[in-house]
């Protein structure tokens, strides 16, 4: 069973970065799709970021050129660079992957507040 295990979150300040990580448990070839979603308190997951194996990334309408999204397959990661975080941006933070089959997968979570 493939696991994936986030990590990077913290508390920043308004304004900040982060550079959040998702590992998975064996190679990421596999991997067509690889996403990090978040979930604040009270809300609805959202998705915040994509990337294909193509290399092909799409970003939520709100992260507005601040984030990046990328992957390393030779090191089964996937990453995700945050800059100028905002209060908004706070949550709980998902790795997500869907493999050939298809099968899909969730981190467990890392937790990111940014303070204003």
């Amino acid at each position: 069973q493939v696991q994936l295990m986030e990590s990077g979150g913290g508390l920043v300040q308004s304004g900040g970065s982060l550079r959040l990580s998702c590992t998975a448990t064996e190679s990421i070839a596999t991997f067509y799709f690889m996403a990090w979603y978040r979930q604040a308190p009270g809300n609805e997951r959202e998705q915040v970021a994509s990337i294909r194996i193509s290399g092909t990334t799409d970003y939520a309408d709100f992260v507005e050129g601040r984030f990046t999204i990328s992957r390393d397959s030779a090191n089964n990661k996937m990453y995700l660079e945050m800059n100028s975080l905002k209060p908004d941006d706070t949550g709980v933070y998902y790795c997500y992957s869907v493999q050939y089959g298809p099968r899909t997968y969730w981190g467990q979570g890392t937790q990111v507040t940014v303070s204003s």
